[in-house]
């Protein structure tokens, strides 16, 4: 692909008159930002466009297509695998923060179809006021990850302990190819076709599910919806190891009856969590009690939680919380019974703080991008089989304790979140926080106020050297107990090692697709 500046020009006078000249950026600052995630940044792309509707989104398509420029989808900005950096400079960042309608909430057949720029919390309030919602609802970061975000990279959290990924809860895509033509998927391809149904032959949807926009850009997204359960509990437990907390959170798994489940380490429990101050202490409060059904409830909650206090925070190494929903008072205790028996050989049971609070707020501001002490923050995945739990974790812990001089001395940390996905996966994520001084994206994309409160660090060239190394040689270890990855992006190695057919399946599909290869080239390693 090529384009000189005079051609460059053209196209962005072009975008101008198909989208309007005040969405397409060419400020620099602007790029810079838009082409810049939690940890890294690539190229600086031509222009950043935002669409506004899927005819604007075929227009800009088929005009990068005409001038051979590359389009390269962006979603919330939360992601940190290079999944919407600019691979050349020969790029157009799609912005699609104004594909945000919801077209259609059909509570007869049950499934909702959204634009791709729609946030998970913005799908959640909407579907709440009609007791419905999708059977996964979103990652932790909903308040700004996007459906098209979570389609095109997968993601996990709320839901996932029943309902698995963001893919299992998709029905359908309306897809813009390469071409500027479109899609369909799922039911929604069949003649005079809703998108309620996913399978219909061969499976289409899937496809296009984590895919990183190397396929095809996300016009809408249809997903399949459940009656909100109207009752739910919690319940917690402290480990003194990673080996019994990993046990105990896959027997749970294998009982199928949590809906919401994470662990954390020492660092996470100690650090982000524990750094709590009043006012999101009365934030969290006022959350929970909107959530009981009566006074009395709500009451009853409330001195549950003034009475642990930060409790939940000390006393052991690592915790597992835990959610489960229901129609009925009898069917959560019935659950939560089986949980404890199964947790019962490996943890002890602590106070449920914080999955209460996090099932009142389950989408809260995403101040986590930096550290509890404004360290920058990179965290990693991998989803592997609970067989392989514990040599992952001991091959880790081994890199950690070879490197552990050089981190103290270059300022870099560590900690780790853990979860449990349906009845099969198990989600490691390592985390780094080291000193250094803040990129554009940050001071951008958290408020001011809040970055106040944080003190500054000075450039740390030889932290963000080693963290990036680390980060290298954790993939060789997830690599070697057979872990995958959601949020493939540029950064993690899809392509190799690949069995040799499914290889070259995944290549022959991008060169039918998108020819040109101007489809997020790089994603996927492709």
């Amino acid at each position: 692909m090529s384009a000189n500046l005079k051609s460059s020009g053209n196209l962005i006078e072009e975008l101008g008159r198909a989208i309007g000249r005040d969405q397409v950026l060419t400020d620099p600052a602007e790029r810079e930002f838009h082409a810049m995630d939690v940890y890294n940044a690539l190229e600086l792309p031509l222009a950043v466009v935002r669409p506004g509707s899927t005819a604007e989104l075929q227009a800009v398509v088929r005009l990068a297509a005409a001038a051979g420029v590359a389009l390269v989808p962006r979603g919330g900005g939360a992601s940190y695998t290079d999944g919407y950096l600019p691979a050349t400079p020969n790029s157009l960042l799609v912005d699609t923060s104004r594909l945000n309608r919801i077209i259609e909430i059909n509570t007869e057949d049950m499934y909702v179809t959204a634009e791709p720029g729609v946030t998970w919390h913005d799908l959640w309030q909407a579907l709440k006021e009609k007791g419905v919602r999708t059977s996964f609802w979103g990652p932790f970061s909903g308040i700004k990850a996007t459906l098209g975000g979570s389609a095109s990279q997968n993601s996990a959290s709320l839901g996932s302990g029943n309902y698995g990924i963001s893919a299992d809860a998709i029905l359908g895509f309306e897809i813009v190819l390469a071409n500027g033509e479109i899609l369909r998927t799922g039911a929604f391809a069949a003649a005079n076709g809703k998108p309620f149904f996913r399978w219909y032959g061969p499976d289409l949807t899937g496809l296009f599910c984590g895919d990183a926009g190397a396929l095809g850009i996300k016009a809408s997204i249809s997903l399949r919806l459940i009656r909100t359960p109207p009752f739910s509990g919690a319940a917690s437990f402290g480990f003194e190891t990673f080996e019994q907390m990993a046990a105990g959170m896959a027997a749970v798994a294998r009982e199928n009856v949590s809906a919401d489940n994470f662990g954390l380490d020492p660092r996470l429990q100690q650090g982000q969590l524990g750094k709590a101050s009043a006012k999101d202490a009365v934030a969290a409060a006022l959350a929970v009690a909107k959530t009981a059904r009566n006074p009395l409830e709500a009451a009853g909650k409330l001195v549950k939680m003034a009475a642990a206090g930060k409790r939940f925070l000390s006393g052991h190494n690592y915790s597992a919380h835990y959610t489960v929903e229901g129609v009925s008072q009898g069917e959560i205790k019935g659950k939560l019974a089986v949980l404890r028996a199964a947790m019962a050989p490996h943890g002890q049971e602590t106070a449920n703080t914080i999955p209460t609070v996090i099932r009142a707020m389950p989408f809260m501001p995403l101040y986590a991008v930096l550290g509890p002490k404004g360290e920058r923050w990179v965290p990693m995945h991998g989803i592997m089989p609970f067989s392989k739990m514990n040599e992952f974790h001991a091959k880790l812990s081994r890199l950690y304790a070879d490197n552990a001089a050089r981190m103290q001395q270059l300022k870099v940390d560590k900690g780790g979140m853990f979860l449990a996905i349906n009845t099969n996966a198990f989600l490691y994520e390592p985390v780094f926080y080291w000193e250094d001084d803040r990129t554009p994206f940050h001071n951008r994309f958290l408020p001011q106020e809040y970055l106040n409160l944080l003190p500054k660090y000075p450039a740390n060239p030889d932290g963000r050297a080693l963290v990036r190394e680390l980060r290298g040689e954790i993939k060789k270890v997830f690599a070697s107990v057979g872990a995958i990855h959601m949020q493939v992006g540029k950064s993690y190695a899809y392509m190799e090692g690949r069995q040799a057919e499914a290889a070259r399946a995944i290549r022959e599909i991008k060169k039918e697709l998108d020819p040109a290869g101007i489809m997020n080239p790089g994603a996927l390693q492709l």
